[in-house]
């Protein structure tokens, strides 16, 4: 598995084009992730505080995995902000997969502002005894 990510940005992509519109700068961030191997296969975690399923999006194609979506602020709009950590706005994420990972049994669990993604190996055929037979 290979990371794919891009450095932190301002974006404005989603404009509609010919219009007059002035771009609005968004942040882009790279949440820390953990990846370790199992018997099974693979298991990614990322920390997302604050993210819910409805503000995440995580697809597989091209036997790249990506993981993006929105971070909102818990802080009141009147609020000073005097000390900020967490990340906020949007992020992204990629990575290329072995070709021994089976797309169809991936699994993805959100606790907490946690996401586990579960990344099995695929099934190899174990050898079997041909019997031969005397004509």
């Amino acid at each position: 598995m290979t990371n794919d990510l891009p450095a932190k940005q301002d974006s404005t992509d989603n404009l509609p084009s010919g219009e007059n519109v002035t771009p609005t700068k968004r942040y882009v961030f790279n949440p820390p992730i953990d990846i370790y191997e199992s018997d099974e296969g693979l298991v990614l975690y990322a920390d997302l505080p604050g993210v819910t399923a409805e503000t995440i999006d995580l697809q597989v194609q091209n036997n790249k995995l990506t993981l993006f979506g929105r971070i909102r602020t818990g802080i009141p709009e009147n609020a000073r902000v005097v000390h900020q950590e967490y990340g906020v706005g949007d992020f992204f994420r990629s990575f290329i997969l072995s070709d021994d990972v089976d797309h169809e049994r991936i699994e993805a669990k959100l606790n907490n502002g946690v996401l586990k993604v579960i990344l099995p190996r695929i099934e190899k055929n174990q050898p079997r005894r041909i019997q031969v037979n005397v004509q």
